[in-house]
């Protein structure tokens, strides 16, 4: 699934909360409807079947409540692809990434074998079930870890004994550490953790530059990784180090080897679809950090960093605090301010729909999760959520530890109607994109108002219900509903902004209609 990631440290985000964003893209061609769903563990499986795949898994009898955006129709499966559970702990499932002909020969995925002949035949051979992939992983993992650490642990497990048939990177954040998971063949997996000062831009490419196998065989501070996958490396002869190349990072337990050479790639299709949004991204939360601008492949020597340079670093640290501001309007990006812009009114036409966009028209939803050191363990979680296209939409707040939905976000079906924040915002999008510099200061102005309802939405409730939370147990059924309710509260305030600006973007594409004359009746 096309897909962007953006993930914070505590010590880099501006109120000291991790945070893990994620954008859910459909294929081309497609538009997958989202909606908000949470998920009671009566209505978790206790015996799971993957739609696509067919692999059956055995699931554990104390499923905790968790959020998750799930399809609208399940024809495909569950699709969860981020929430968050009542443990205060968040994942996201999943950025597909790439790899090379070299780990798919080692490692081969672990795809559905259809049943060959019919059962009696000489020749019949039954079905063989495939791994686990994006539809499965949030529903498998998520409702039975506590912290981000055994999520990695948990899924690593699954990852080994069942296997996967396609590359995948899945986050993990507790309000303490953030970890990323790489998959990488069938059934091997690494992990690293988040350094606290940085930020870690995902496009749909294998990412870790570097890895201590030391420490990931050891005390495992900031490294995890499948246990066998140090004499599966060596036996495969993946690890492309050079002995005594300068530029190879080392560690105090010993030399850390890139990843994103043994592992990813660095393809024509990644210069155009996947290194661009990495550039774009760390161009815009580190200006100065190099010439972002003056090459378009850049250089070694890291002077330069253009869109399609393989040397882009997988974390940075950056020159300032991040907001939650600045996520979305990073996972909304089209390349404002350069040449590629496909809304750009000037400069060399050719060069706009050069690199694929991050704010694209097939984004479903845009997940953001907060989890916030400074309030009660109750009030901790927020789910930021906005669904379609991300140029368009606006980012409302969520408390996670609930019990229900707010209907304007989990109501969404097949049919088109602007009672669902999904549809108003598919829409609005199709509409403003045709007449873009006309209604984009009406898409603005919505953005800025929704966000600050919800800031102030969320200070209000912090401070009405600190006390009671702070008495209560994590799970209390009344501070529940009371979130529920701000949820539901947020929402309506939501709804008639959305609803307001579908009747301004209406007006001006009205208005720009071909068959318009200026003479009026008379």
């Amino acid at each position: 699934m096309p897909c962007t990631t953006l993930l914070v440290g505590k010590a880099a985000s501006y109120d000291g909360s991790t945070i893990v964003a994620r954008n859910e893209d459909a294929p081309s061609g497609q538009f997958t409807a989202k909606r908000f769903a949470v998920v009671l563990p009566a209505d978790q499986p206790r015996r799971y079947r993957s739609v696509l795949s067919h692999v059956e898994v055995e699931l554990p009898d104390d499923p905790m409540p968790y959020t998750c955006l799930p399809n609208a129709l399940d024809d495909e499966g569950v699709w969860g692809e981020a929430g968050v559970n009542t443990a205060n702990v968040s994942m996201s499932a999943t950025e597909t990434l790439t790899t090379n002909e070299r780990v798919l020969g080692a490692d081969p995925l672990v795809e559905l074998v259809a049943a060959h002949g019919a059962q009696g035949d000489p020749d019949y051979r039954p079905e063989t079930p495939g791994g686990i992939g994006e539809e499965d992983m949030l529903t498998l993992v998520l409702p039975y870890v506590r912290t981000a650490r055994e999520g990695v642990r948990r899924l690593g497990e699954l990852l080994e004994r069942y296997g996967t048939y396609e590359m995948n990177g899945i986050a993990f954040s507790d309000a303490d550490e953030i970890w990323w998971l790489e998959t990488v063949g069938g059934h091997h997996w690494i992990a690293r953790r988040v350094p606290d000062d940085a930020y870690v831009v995902m496009p749909n490419q294998l990412g870790i530059d570097s890895f201590d196998l030391e420490d990931a065989y050891g005390e495992q501070r900031d490294h995890m990784c499948s246990p066998d996958l140090r004499p599966w490396m060596s036996a495969a002869h993946l690890d492309l180090t050079l002995d005594g190349d300068a530029r190879i990072e080392r560690a105090a337990s010993g030399v850390v080897f890139n990843p994103r050479h043994a592992f990813g790639s660095a393809s024509d299709a990644d210069h155009v679809y996947n290194t661009p949004r990495s550039w774009a991204i760390q161009r815009f939360l580190n200006p100065h950090a190099c010439d972002w601008d003056a090459s378009r492949a850049g250089n070694a020597s890291g002077s330069q960093l253009g869109p399609e340079s393989d040397d882009i670093p997988w974390a940075r640290r950056p020159e300032r605090k991040v907001t939650i501001e600045d996520v979305k309007y990073a996972l909304s990006l089209h390349y404002q301010g350069t040449p590629f812009d496909p809304y750009a009114t000037h400069g060399d036409p050719a060069l706009r729909d050069m690199y694929r966009p991050i704010g694209i028209n097939r984004n479903c939803e845009l997940s953001v999760v907060q989890l916030r050191p400074y309030v009660p363990a109750a009030l901790s979680a927020i789910q930021w959520v906005a669904l379609g296209c991300n140029a368009y939409n606006a980012l409302v707040p969520l408390y996670a530890n609930v019990r229900r939905a707010p209907e304007y976000l989990a109501n969404t079906g097949e049919r088109v109607t602007t009672d669902s924040f999904y549809w108003a915002n598919r829409l609005i999008a199709s509409m403003a994109d045709a007449h873009y510099n006309l209604c984009i200061p009406h898409v603005e102005r919505y953005q800025l108002k929704v966000g600050g309802i919800g800031h102030a939405l969320l200070a209000r409730t912090d401070g009405a219900l600190r006390q009671a939370a702070t008495d209560a147990p994590v799970e209390d059924d009344a501070i529940a509903e009371r979130l529920a309710a701000a949820n539901d509260e947020m929402c309506a305030e939501l709804r008639a902004q959305t609803d307001k600006l579908l009747g301004e973007v209406l007006y001006t594409a009205s208005c720009q209609m071909r068959n318009g004359f200026a003479r009026s009746d008379g």
